[in-house]
């Protein structure tokens, strides 16, 4: 009788244990092609990073804009900044030089879209001040 013995090891484990023997080689041959400086530079860069992310997440006033941005009306902000960054950026490449003088401010005050423009400003100003006297009232 030729019975053939099973290997008490199933087949997922074999696989299991295929596989960690090649992670540990290809670990093995990543710490063979780098050298002490690259090994230095990737320490360091870690630690820089750590050290950047630990300060990030302790700036109250960057937490607070990244909960705003992750709400609804933030996410419409920032996808209307990118559209006027985009249109921003193709009108100056296309725009002649400004001539300057009195006659080149009335020809921009008659374009559509500046008084739009200016009552936007008017708007952030006005909020931001509001919003800074309010934090200078509660912090002193």
């Amino acid at each position: 009788m030729n019975s053939k013995v099973e290997s008490p090891i199933d087949p997922i484990a074999k696989d299991d244990l295929q596989q960690l023997v090649e992670l540990t080689h290809f670990i093995a041959s990543a710490r063979d092609a780098m050298s002490d400086e690259m090994v230095a530079r990737i320490a360091r860069a870690m630690s820089e990073g750590l050290n950047l992310l630990d300060r990030l997440t302790r700036n109250e006033g960057l937490m607070h804009l990244l909960h705003m941005i992750n709400r609804e009306e933030g996410q419409r902000l920032l996808i209307a900044l990118a559209e006027v960054l985009r249109a921003l950026s193709k009108d100056i490449a296309e725009a002649a030089p400004a001539a300057g003088g009195i006659g080149g401010v009335l020809r921009v005050v008659r374009e559509p879209g500046t008084q739009e423009g200016l009552q936007l400003l008017s708007l952030v100003g006005k909020h931001l001040s509001h919003s800074l006297r309010e934090q200078s009232r509660s912090n002193g």
